[in-house]
């Protein structure tokens, strides 16, 4: 058995085991929408990623061991991952494919095509004042967000990343330097669904879902229409509606 990792774990709700993977923030506190609707139906887990984890491997068998913590009768979850977390569940399931019991992956990619634009990224992250990200965040805000998201969501969100450190966020950016695990798609034998909102300017969500969903065997695509990247923080978005829909969790 993995060695437990419990970094910010919280257990909630009761039901079906359900782990939240969060995105490049690295806290599964965004995932405080969802929570709610979720609770009745699942057992819910939110963690946060270690920061100096040194492969995607290491992220996933960290996830592995959220698993266990969770699911401890028959060590399966249902992995609900955001954007870069879409990637640490997409390795998890070829890694420790007896752990997952089905995916539903919103806004993320099997590889990050554009190194230039993630050379950039790092070269930015690497010098921008870190006390002036917050600033930032704001001023890309309708890049980033859905147009039903909220200012006191947006707030929120802000707040609950300033625990994320220059250090962490560079290190996951790496990460994806070297990620790729499109060949590897076809051995996911898990149910999957991919949303991807119609409106992301951050990755190209609705391309790599249709990709990904072209691919992996027993697997869906949906558009989450109207919804910018980070979209589990508005308030018109329902995934506990959206798995009721789900025929393959039936």
């Amino acid at each position: 058995m993995a060695e437990t990792y419990d970094a910010r774990l919280r257990l909630s709700g009761a039901g079906t085991p359900v782990v939240f993977v969060p995105g490049i923030n690295g806290t599964g506190d965004l995932f405080y929408r969802q929570l709610p609707r979720l609770e009745p139906s699942y057992r819910v887990a939110t963690y946060a990623f270690r920061n100096d984890a040194q492969s995607h491997d290491a992220l996933a068998d960290d996830l592995a061991a959220i698993i266990d913590a969770v699911a401890p009768a028959d060590g399966r979850a249902l992995l609900i991952a955001e954007s870069f977390g879409g990637t640490v569940a997409l390795t998890c399931a070829l890694r420790h494919p007896g752990k997952v019991r089905a995916l539903l992956i919103v806004n993320s990619f099997c590889c990050f095509a554009s190194k230039a634009r993630l050379r950039l990224s790092i070269a930015g992250m690497s010098v921008v004042p870190w006390k002036a990200l917050p600033f930032f965040r704001r001023l890309s805000g309708s890049r980033m967000h859905s147009p039903s998201t909220l200012k006191e969501d947006v707030d929120r969100q802000i707040a609950l990343t300033l625990g994320t450190t220059r250090e962490a966020y560079l290190n996951r950016l790496r990460l994806l330097m070297t990620f790729d695990v499109r060949d590897r798609l076809g051995e996911i034998r898990q149910p999957a669904l991919f949303l991807a909102s119609e409106h992301d300017h951050v990755v190209p969500s609705v391309e790599q879902a249709r990709y990904m969903a072209s691919r992996v065997p027993a697997s869906e695509m949906r558009l989450l229409e109207n919804h910018g990247h980070a979209c589990l923080i508005a308030p018109d978005l329902d995934l506990a509606a959206i798995l009721r829909d789900w025929r393959a969790l039936r």
